[in-house]
């Protein structure tokens, strides 16, 4: 079942649903599948699973040469997505990204998630390669989120890369992109920003799921400004309860982010992890009734591979 059908049945009623990463490359998914059992008592629709892309790490040789090595950290992504689903019954949103694919290795991933059955894509461009300045497309890939979201409603409509081919299905799978409430760190304004949004809608994407945010007046303003370019499709908002006081300084260099003052003040007196587990949770808490009396159709949870806060969280509210 498709997202946006989910959103459309849960008539004046906010849903629940997470994002959870894929194991490290050899742990056991039974892990995986522990910190997604406590969250299905409050009947998630959909799941989402991230992508990875890979990695360049440097082994030192006896001889004093440095060998350049791709890793995968955490793959399988396609298949956890399959074993969600038969484990829970539930639907799941497979991350798809640009980087480490090219056209054709991206219509295949696509043909085998249409093969097993999952109706639903995150568009994304992906993050560079840690190592390198900026982001790279592989030869003949992808360099922007709207042409991977093209190549989706393409393959939607039988259009497949081989255009000689005859007597094609056509997939259907809905498409979901990303929304920054707080400006994507590479568009040099809000209006750009908005802009690659609208293209992206424009482009095929069925519904918008924001990055993290701490401020629900960031929110509001982001969904103002969709509404005024003409973009009509949900826009379901992301969030995160804060659990150590790391996160002050490490999500906003990695999210490009902004803590507000109150909750950056209130966690730094903090003597110890369970007190900032104690804020973080009620920051959300808070964060979250107020998205659900505004109407929003759905609260997205991103638990970076921990259950408890998250659902410390969905008690109060769902």
């Amino acid at each position: 079942m498709k997202v946006t059908e989910h959103l459309a049945q849960a008539v004046d009623k906010t849903l629940f649903s997470f994002e959870v990463l894929p194991p490290k490359k050899g742990e056991n998914i039974l892990t995986l599948f522990s910190n997604i059992e406590p969250l299905m008592e409050f009947k998630p629709p959909f799941i989402d699973v991230t992508y990875h892309r890979e990695e360049y790490v440097y082994r030192h040789h006896p001889n004093g040469l440095l060998e350049k090595k791709t890793v995968r950290r955490r793959p399988g992504t396609v298949g956890i997505c399959a074993a969600i689903k038969n484990r829970f019954d539930v639907d799941t949103v497979p991350h798809l990204i640009c980087g480490g694919f090219n056209k054709e290795e991206t219509e295949n991933a696509l043909i085998d998630l249409h093969f097993l059955g999952i109706d639903n894509v995150l568009a994304l461009r992906g993050d560079p390669i840690k190592t390198e300045g900026h982001f790279k497309p592989e030869p003949d890939g992808h360099a922007y989120a709207c042409d991977l979201i093209g190549q989706v409603a393409d393959l939607n409509k039988g259009a497949y890369l081989d255009e000689a081919q005859d007597d094609t299905w056509a997939t259907n799978f809905c498409i979901g992109t990303a929304g920054y409430p707080e400006k994507h760190f590479e568009a040099p304004n809000y209006t750009s920003d908005m802009r690659f949004l609208k293209h992206k809608v424009d482009r095929g994407a069925d519904y918008i799921v924001t990055q993290m945010f701490f401020d629900n007046e960031e929110f509001f303003k982001f969904e103002r400004r969709c509404r005024e370019a003409g973009i009509t499709v949900p826009i379901i908002p992301g969030l995160k309860p804060m659990t150590t006081k790391s996160q002050l300084t490490m999500l906003p260099r990695t999210f490009f982010l902004n803590i507000p003052e109150a909750l950056a003040e209130a966690i730094s007196q903090c003597r110890d992890s369970e007190a900032v587990r104690a804020i973080g949770i009620e920051w959300c808490i808070n964060q979250s009734r107020e998205l659900m009396a505004h109407g929003v159709p759905c609260l997205h949870y991103y638990s970076m591979g921990k259950a408890e806060s998250i659902r410390k969280v969905a008690r109060e509210l769902f």
